[in-house]
Formats: C-alpha cells, sequence, structure tokens
C-alpha cells in the first residue's frame, strides 16, 4: 500500500486492536499484497482478520483502479470515498451482536456475529458489477429471533452502470444470501449511493 493510499489508522475507524487480534488494517493490506506469505497464523486465523482481508481484496481489485482514474485526473487523490469503505471494513471485522438461530431444541444454542453478517452484505457486491459496499448497519434488536430488521446500506457506483438496476440487484442478492445463512427477519433493504466514480478507458487516457 502506497503513502498516498495508506488505510487510516484504526482508532479513527472506531476499531479497537482486539477486533484484529492485535493487526491494523495496513498491515493486513500488506499481508494481502505479499500474496499473504509467509503464512500468518496469527491472521489467518482471526475471524476479524478473514473478514477484513476479503473486503480489503475486493477494495483492491476495483479500487484500484478508481484510485489511479482520480489520480489522473487531480493533482491529489480524493480519498474520501476510499475512507468510508475503509470504515465499512472496520465495522465488519467488530463481532458486535450475537445474532440467534431459530432453533425448536431449547437445549441447541446456535448464533453468528453482527460483523459476520455485515461481511456477509458486504461480500454481494461480487455479484453486482458497478457496485462497492460502504457501511451497512442492522436497525432493530437482531438478538431475539423474529424481530423486524432493516438493513441499510452505503454504496459506491462506477459510472457508466445502470444505478437502479445495479441497486435492485443487490438488493435480491443480499436478501437471498440473508435467507440462506441467517434467520433474520429482514423487513427492508435501504441502499443509499454515496458517491459514482469513473473510470477512464484506455481511449482516454491516450486523447
Amino acid at each position: 500500500m502506497t503513502e498516498e493510499q495508506k488505510a487510516p489508522d484504526v482508532r479513527q475507524l472506531g476499531l479497537e486492536p482486539s477486533d484484529l487480534d492485535g493487526h491494523t488494517l495496513e498491515e493486513l493490506s500488506d499481508y494481502l499484497e505479499a500474496g499473504r506469505l509467509p503464512v500468518d497464523p496469527s491472521i489467518e486465523g482471526s475471524p476479524g482478520c478473514q473478514l477484513a482481508l476479503d473486503a480489503l481484496e475486493r477494495l483492491q481489485g476495483l479500487g484500484g483502479q478508481l484510485i489511479e482514474a482520480d489520480a489522473a485526473a487531480r493533482p491529489e487523490v480524493d480519498d474520501s470515498w476510499v475512507d468510508r469503505i475503509l470504515s465499512g471494513i472496520a465495522l465488519d471485522a467488530r463481532a458486535g451482536r450475537r445474532i440467534p438461530f431459530d432453533e425448536s431444541d431449547p437445549s441447541v444454542d446456535f448464533g453468528i456475529t453482527e460483523g459476520a453478517v455485515r461481511g456477509l452484505i458486504r461480500s454481494a457486491e461480487n455479484a453486482v458489477p458497478g457496485i462497492m459496499v460502504g457501511r451497512s448497519t442492522l436497525d432493530g434488536d437482531v438478538t431475539v429471533v423474529g424481530e423486524p430488521i432493516r438493513i441499510a446500506i452505503e454504496v459506491n457506483a462506477i459510472y457508466g452502470e445502470s444505478i437502479p438496476t445495479a441497486v435492485a440487484r443487490l438488493r435480491t442478492e443480499i436478501a437471498e444470501r440473508l435467507h440462506r445463512q441467517t434467520d433474520l427477519t429482514v423487513t427492508s433493504i435501504d441502499v443509499t449511493v454515496r458517491d459514482i466514480q469513473r473510470i477512464s478507458s484506455a481511449a482516454e487516457e491516450t486523447s
């Protein structure tokens, strides 16, 4: 990660060292760029680090192109949108509330962390071209099975893609993933487009 693209300090993102088992987003980004070699068991064995690595990998893919486009367009990179996405990644890494599964057997107690659900929501962007998920929140008492939950998501869109189509597809993808892998009673999925980013084509760059 270059000096210009360095991840904000975890304290600025409301992230405690324990959320990443003592690591930082900058360390995880460097580890990812090194091909995750040599293998670091403290990172590979940390659920929070795995959520952050997965999100950082997606950010470095499409996000790298966006940063290059911004750099070509302006003397200094406007990384406010990057900070918002990194803030969302930091939030994902926090375990948050425990979300139980609906089990008929009272002796069985299975659950999933709120951070894992946010990571599940973020992963839906893989199926939706032109969308990058930033911050997501679960509004409602997720600790009680059957309570109505509203999902609020902030995203970045890529210029040239149909935003209504991409947002509708993202909602569908998230709803299907949450239905398959959680017992949450989701009443709505609200998506807010915070930024529209443009990626210059090769022809534009040479003109």
